[in-house]
């Protein structure tokens, strides 16, 4: 079981900002499906979600105890790449011209509780990523390198 306290606040809230990511992308997913919204090849698609919701979950729980190589994985995989895919059709959408007013206007239900999820999806993930950098957070992956370094050597020393 984890120390709590060892786990300073940035990181304990990186964790619960990551949690909130993945639970708006399971529920975004989860709305889409059950909407009739997801087309042809909906169960690829969910595959692929499942695979990278699994794989963030695995990737926050050590990044939670310290590991870097998850920390950085989040920041590239899901900091950059994951909110790319979040953000880049409603940029482009924008950029050519699209009205938010109207689509607020035209949108059903389903429609706003999407956009809503998708609102708190992105911050989740910027707040995340902003709070896994923060001084503290920085010590404390520091820290853990090297108490793993010094449990390595004393290993080898028996």
């Amino acid at each position: 079981m984890e120390n709590i306290e060892r786990i300073p606040a940035p990181v304990r809230r990186a964790r619960t900002m990551w949690a909130v990511a993945i639970g708006a992308g399971i529920f975004e997913t989860v709305l889409v499906v059950a909407s009739g919204q997801a087309g042809a090849g909906a169960a690829a698609g969910v595959a692929v979600r499942v695979a990278v919701f699994a794989a963030a979950a695995l990737a926050v729980a050590q990044m939670t105890a310290g590991r870097q190589w998850a920390r950085v994985a989040l920041a590239v995989g899901l900091g950059v790449f994951g909110l790319l895919s979040l953000v880049a059709d409603p940029l482009l959408w924008l950029a050519e011209g699209g009205s938010p007013l109207a689509v607020i206007r035209e949108s059903g239900p389903v429609d706003l509780l999407f956009g809503a999820s998708r609102a708190v999806h992105v911050t989740a993930v910027l707040a995340a990523c902003a709070l896994m950098f923060q001084p503290a957070a920085n010590r404390y992956f520091r820290t853990r390198r090297a108490a793993r370094r010094r449990e390595t050597v004393g290993t080898y020393a028996r």
